[in-house]
């Protein structure tokens, strides 16, 4: 049970912090925040935890504000923004991941006591590492797709919800299913295969539909340059 309300309590201090990153510097706290994101996302999912019998890994909450943020920039700024985030966060991903590899292959001194740490943080597999960059585009990019077709079927600020949870939804699922496919198929049996992409696709589904009241609060916020 620890896990659990230490887990409740993480994803209330994520959405926290999200709000208060948007509150201090506006849109461009939005595309710093997927550029934080998605780097802090890959570097947790190396901690596995288990909550009601599952294996899970961290990083799903991290991975869900990034759903949050670029809906957020399509619904108060437009579809153009909300592609651009989607660009700066991959950029983001891609040069973390190549600075990192490069960084391992250095000669460590002798008494160097960093490199499997290192190593055990950033030196994904190549399968992970494509699968990482080859989900988060695809699945980014149908999100905002999707999220500006529902703007147009549910267009009143009181269906927010409908445009939210049903573009984060479907994009989510395609982002499972393509992660888990390049990263794990063939590495597990089917059913470890389904039991992973099915835990992983609850858990950050929820953690989605939990962020609702966040960006309601969010599209409310008022600067003045904007």
């Amino acid at each position: 049970m620890f896990n659990f309300g230490w887990g409740v309590l993480f994803v209330l201090v994520n959405f926290a912090l999200f709000l208060i990153c948007y509150r201090l510097f506006g849109k461009m706290g939005l595309y710093a925040w997927i550029a934080a994101a998605v780097v802090l996302a890959n570097i947790q999912v190396v901690k596995t935890i288990g909550m009601f019998g599952f294996v899970m890994t961290l990083g799903n909450t991290m991975y869900a504000t990034i759903y949050l943020t670029t809906d957020l920039l399509n619904e108060k700024y437009g579809e153009k923004e909300a592609k651009k985030a989607v660009w700066f966060g991959f950029f983001f991903l891609l040069m973390s991941t190549a600075i990192m590899q490069m960084v391992l292959v250095f000669h460590r001194q002798e008494s160097d006591f960093g490199q499997e740490a290192l190593q055990t943080i950033f030196g994904l597999a190549p399968r992970i590492a494509l699968g990482s960059l080859t989900a988060y585009m695809v699945s980014q990019f149908l999100d905002v797709r999707i999220f500006s077709k529902l703007k147009v079927m549910y267009p009143t600020r009181s269906q927010l919800w409908i445009r939210n949870n049903g573009s984060t939804g479907v994009s989510q699922l395609v982002d499972t299913l393509v992660f888990c496919s390049i990263a794990f198929a063939g590495e597990y049996t089917w059913d470890i295969w389904w039991e992973i992409a099915i835990t992983t696709y609850v858990l950050k589904f929820v953690i989605s539909v939990a962020s609702t009241p966040v960006i309601y609060i969010a599209r409310n916020f008022k600067f003045d340059k904007e």
